[in-house]
């Protein structure tokens, strides 16, 4: 079954303990696109919640946020970098020693410099926070599958609109068969009715007419571009039906579909062809469209 790329989903949860918020959303993107804004504490375990996140979506650009609040005060861990604090010291001893600044910095000065000082929270008691971690992670599956839902939802209306984009160009393609006949035979009438001019005046081999003729209905032969055409669509409606992701394919054949309509265009002969290639590749146009959306 197809599904989109375009969704939205949140949801929050709260207990005597903790308060967390889950939000996440996602729209059309060739390849998967994660974002994930949460704050530095849960950095430990954002690998875990991507690893979620790739397990319900395939394609998109998907952003998550989540937010996680303990009702326990935390307290307070400072770590220092020991190796920058003294490569700046030993910096500011050398310019000094140059006569380049009067003064070396102070301790005041170090502190202020970036990525020198890291502030940790600390929780008393890990394993509340363990606890608010895993239900972190389960609330952001939950999300997901919240969000997959409506993705399949918003595809069950893609797949219609595929469907019947599929089966008007498929009535385009049977029209081109029948004027692309016509316009065969009012070929071979032409050459013919020529043929017959040129007898009249100087004699000709009828074997090498006969090859000529032959040589130009053949240039104007659709059949094989006609039946890959009608195979793309058949197995357009075979992927359709999978559940697997299958929007890179459909895209491809797409592309597919355009190559073997404009040949088409360019080999077939009748007076109707050109107006029956143009609502032929508008039609793939707005498959493409669609296509689009198709995770």
């Amino acid at each position: 079954m197809i599904k989109s790329m375009t969704g939205f989903a949140s949801l929050s949860r709260e207990n005597e303990e903790m308060q967390l918020t889950v939000t996440v959303k996602s729209v059309n993107h060739r390849y998967l696109d994660l974002q994930i804004r949460a704050p530095n504490t849960l950095t430990e375990i954002e690998s875990r919640l991507r690893t979620v996140v790739q397990g319900r979506a395939a394609r998109g650009r998907v952003e998550l946020g989540v937010t996680l609040q303990l009702k326990v005060t935390p307290g307070v861990s400072l770590e220092l970098n020991e190796p920058l604090m003294a490569a700046l010291s030993h910096a500011a001893a050398t310019a000094q020693g140059e006569g380049w600044v009067e003064t070396g910095l102070t301790a005041g000065d170090l502190l202020r410099f970036p990525q020198v000082v890291s502030v940790k929270e600390q929780f008393a008691d890990d394993t509340v926070w363990r606890e608010a971690c895993e239900a972190l992670v389960a609330a952001t599956d939950e999300a997901l599958v919240a969000l997959d839902e409506m993705r399949r939802k918003e595809g069950e209306f893609l797949q219609r609109d595929l469907e019947e984009r599929s089966a008007a160009l498929s009535v385009l393609v049977d029209g081109i068969v029948v004027e692309a006949e016509e316009g065969d035979e009012a070929l071979r009438e032409r050459l013919l009715a020529r043929v017959a001019e040129i007898e009249e005046q100087i004699e000709v081999d009828p074997v090498l007419i006969a090859q000529e003729v032959m040589r130009w209905a053949t240039r104007s032969d659709i059949h094989e571009e006609v039946a890959r055409l009608r195979g793309h669509l058949e197995h357009m409606g075979q992927l359709s039906g999978e559940a697997a992701p299958c929007g890179r394919k459909l895209d491809f054949l797409i592309q597919e579909m355009n190559r073997e309509v404009n040949t088409i265009g360019s080999k077939a002969e009748g007076r109707g062809m050109a107006e029956f290639v143009v609502a032929a590749k508008a039609e793939i146009e707005k498959l493409r469209e669609q296509v689009q959306n198709v995770e």
